[in-house]
């Protein structure tokens, strides 16, 4: 395909800039045109009017930008970004552009790692440089001319980079290929070694030569024998100062002090309950009973002492 990645009848565009020589630029449009053939099929577009034009997307086999001799053009995010949405699916793009040898505080002027990073960045792949040359008297006078930069530090690369062969948004199907898994119902296979020694036949038992254990000769005279309620009653209960009993009582405590509750009657706190409800306090459990001699034992009923 030659120095420019040009071959007949493809579509071609060439990006200049202000700084581009006009009789060099009208020898690269005759010497593209000449490889292209007949037609309508090179077009010429300035770098800064680039993002402004009628192209359609993916228009162009091959676009050429700063390849005209004395170009000084820098090519911003825009522009490259421009240049990758008119360019076809693996199409090429070759690109010359001024760069300095170490990153300085011209933001304008790029690397050449840092030009090969915003290609990338465009969304071409197979990004690489090519060559790289010294400027000349007259290319470092252009450069004085248009961007105002003067230093020893500048070189003109020349990179190519290629825009993969599908469009942006595009999607396609993807064929997975899963190992099969077995099914919950599938049971794994098993060794026959090892289920071997695990299977046991009504032919490996013998009863005659086998002594079997009667289990009422476990138990002696002492294990038949029924335990005294007593001895069941847990120490804490037996131990504590205060009888009372555990929130889950089994050993009788909780129905015995339960029935010490029902059989013990309250005692007279100020010692008027006999003489009847006029000397009897407000929470007297004897209020609405018949005054009693003193020493008489009263029965009280078991909802009256709840509300006392």
């Amino acid at each position: 395909m030659g120095e420019y990645r040009v071959a007949p009848g493809q579509r071609v565009a060439i990006v200049w800039d202000s700084s581009s020589p006009i009789e060099a630029l009208k020898d690269l449009v005759d010497k593209i045109q000449a490889l292209v053939g007949a037609g309508n099929r090179v077009s010429v577009e300035n770098v800064n009017q680039l993002s402004q034009s009628a192209h359609k997307e993916s228009g162009f086999d091959v676009i050429l930008s700063g390849m005209v001799p004395g170009s000084t053009a820098q090519h911003s995010a825009e522009v490259l970004a421009e240049i990758a949405r008119i360019l076809k699916p693996g199409g090429c793009v070759l690109l010359k552009e001024l760069v300095v040898t170490e990153s300085g505080n011209n933001s304008r002027i790029k690397t050449a790692a840092k030009l090969l990073t915003a290609l990338t960045l465009s969304g071409l792949v197979e990004v690489k440089e090519l060559q790289k040359e010294a400027l000349t008297p007259e290319e470092a006078q252009s450069v004085q001319e248009h961007l105002g930069y003067q230093s020893n530090d500048l070189l003109i690369v020349q990179v190519e980079g290629k825009k993969p062969n599908f469009e942006v948004g595009s999607s396609s199907q993807l064929k997975l290929s899963f190992a099969k898994k077995p099914g919950a119902s599938e049971k794994p296979p098993v060794d026959p070694a090892t289920a071997k020694l695990w299977t046991l036949s009504a032919n490996d038992i013998n009863d005659e030569e086998m002594d079997l254990l009667d289990p009422d000769e476990l138990l002696d005279s002492e294990d038949l024998k029924k335990p005294d309620p007593s001895s069941l009653r847990a120490p804490s209960c037996k131990e504590m100062g205060k009888k009372k009993a555990c929130k889950n009582c089994t050993c009788g405590l909780a129905e015995e002090l339960e029935q010490e509750k029902k059989s013990t009657q309250p005692k007279s706190a100020c010692g008027n309950c006999y003489l009847g409800d006029a000397f009897r306090c407000a929470s007297c459990p004897y209020r609405g009973m018949p005054a009693f001699k003193p020493g008489e034992k009263i029965l009280l009923k078991e909802n009256q002492l709840h509300d006392a």
